[in-house]
């Protein structure tokens, strides 16, 4: 680590914390050369995949996004700020773990589905209805079908 005071490359660690609930290590140092002491923060980037769009336009990762489509379909539901806000963490754990630097929105969609499937039905029957763009009743019908086969499987 450069010193800000010198320039020189030479510090030394002398205390180390963690703050940020964790996610975040405090770091004092001094300086080998000027004894200057200085604080630096040191944080995990975790980049998160682009998104490739169904008409083939990339845009980065928007988490706001996903957390609006996510509550407009849980609009009116039992799901606590806490249970969506970890069901937005455990998507973009998933979407991280692929690795992949670009991702289709069809994966996202699919993530989103999975995490709500098990988080609120009718949630998920909206989130459906709208990603897969449901032309009438029937087709309702069929996935709320395939949702009740699953719950007794």
């Amino acid at each position: 680590m450069h010193c800000p005071f010198c320039g020189t490359h030479e510090t030394k660690v002398v205390d180390s914390r963690l703050v940020a609930e964790g996610q975040q290590i405090r770091r004092r140092r001094e300086c080998i050369s000027c004894h200057e002491r200085f604080t630096t923060y040191e944080t995990a980037e975790l980049l998160m995949p682009r998104v490739i769009k169904t008409d083939g336009s990339r845009q980065p990762f928007d988490e706001e996004k996903l957390r609006a489509g996510i509550q407009r379909a849980l609009e009116k539901r039992p799901v606590s700020i806490e249970e969506i806000e970890a069901c937005i963490t455990r998507i973009k754990q998933r979407l991280r773990a692929t690795g992949e630097r670009e991702l289709p929105s069809r994966e996202v969609g699919e993530a989103v589905m999975a995490e709500l499937r098990k988080l609120d039905q009718v949630a998920y029957v909206r989130f459906a209805s709208v990603y897969r763009s449901f032309q009438d009743i029937n087709e309702f019908r069929e996935e709320i079908e395939r949702l009740s086969g699953a719950e007794h499987d």
